[in-house]
């Protein structure tokens, strides 16, 4: 185990100079602001969120006002971030915290963790950062720096791998100047100790940095073990109206795109000619779209749109949930409709497999 004085008074010594302290969700400092930014940067880097943090905090600038929102306006503000079930558990857990805890962030990491969408290095973010309570945290910055420091062998995402560094983790986190040491950790991994070309030599912890003297920095973290991405194939309908008003169902809550609007699905072009004819007989005319792709972390999909015209006055049946909505109707997209709906115009015709 590394000598835990020297270790934070380096860091501390390099955030002091080189630290980033102009983060949106640090001034003011709070624990709501810290969890929404932590949320936020799950999957995601810092660059991409600090736009949707300012929207964000302008629609909701309070864990009161997002827990007495409406959970599409909460959607409405996440499209383009994806894993959209970050914002549904950002919406449960505002309503809980007014709920079961008078609008305050328990000042537990077992409370915490309890929450939707919260787990122990969030958790330790909102108590160091937020609230300036001692508590360790685990990113996948501080994963690299921790991983390399050590040489800790292993994929994080291992049991016994993951312990090692929670184990490190603890033991390294100081009683003083938490939150700067914490934030100063994620810089680290940030800025210094990326997963490619690392400035080891400009780095606080070069001299006592075992991957550093042995010049395998790119051993560690251990990486996931391989596997191959499966992938799902789908028709959509695209059912527009010579308005341009396009039919969209919202889907379900749970699964991708969860409580997003989006067209109609189907595993063949059979079942989605069905679907026209039973529900708009034949009023309509189609046309297949090229094939597209949107890759998910653990799949692959691939789809045809199958742009149908039909008659103005159609209405919508009242088996179906969906609705005819104008492009300015539209509130929020999932990242691949928006894109197809915004390039209809272009498209031609083709065929499928």
């Amino acid at each position: 185990m590394p000598n835990p004085t020297h270790f934070q008074s380096q860091v501390l010594r390099w955030f002091d100079v080189h630290g980033r302290k102009d983060l949106p969700w640090q001034s003011p400092r709070d624990p709501y602001r810290v969890w929404v930014s932590e949320i936020m940067l799950q999957q995601t880097q810092v660059g991409t969120v600090l736009d949707y943090f300012h929207r964000f905090m302008s629609r909701f600038p309070s864990l009161e006002a997002l827990a007495e929102s409406d959970l599409d306006a909460v959607l409405g503000l996440w499209a383009g971030l994806g894993y959209y079930a970050r914002a549904r558990n950002l919406h449960r857990t505002a309503q809980c915290l007014m709920t079961d805890h008078q609008g305050h962030f328990p000042a537990s990491l077992e409370a915490l963790e309890r929450l939707p969408g919260i787990g122990r290095s969030t958790a330790g973010a909102i108590l160091s950062l937020g609230l300036g309570l001692r508590a360790a945290i685990l990113d996948g910055n501080v994963r690299r720096v921790l991983a390399r420091h050590e040489a800790i062998d292993g994929w994080p995402g291992q049991a016994e791998t993951l312990r090692k560094l929670w184990d490190l983790s603890e033991f390294l986190t100081p009683e003083a100047r938490v939150a700067d040491f914490n934030q100063a950790m994620m810089d680290l991994g940030s800025l210094m100790c990326t997963p490619r070309s690392p400035a080891c030599t400009e780095c606080p912890l070069g001299s006592t940095c075992q991957a550093y003297r042995q010049g395998s920095q790119a051993l560690y973290p251990g990486r996931k073990p391989a596997r191959a991405i499966p992938t799902r194939k789908a028709f959509w309908l695209i059912l527009r109206k010579p308005s341009g008003r396009i039919y969209l169902e919202q889907r379900p809550g749970r699964g991708i795109w969860g409580g997003l609007l989006s067209p109609p699905e189907f595993e063949t072009r059979e079942a989605l000619e069905d679907f026209c004819h039973a529900h708009w007989g034949q009023g309509h005319s189609s046309v297949l779209l090229p094939e597209r792709r949107h890759t998910f972390s653990h799949f692959h999909l691939d789809f045809w749109p199958v742009l149908s015209d039909i008659d103005e006055v159609a209405d919508v049946p009242l088996a179906l949930s969906g609705h005819f909505l104008a492009p300015d109707q539209v509130g929020h997209l999932p990242t691949p409709v928006r894109k197809l709906l915004g390039d209809l115009p272009f498209q031609t015709g083709t065929s499928a497999p």
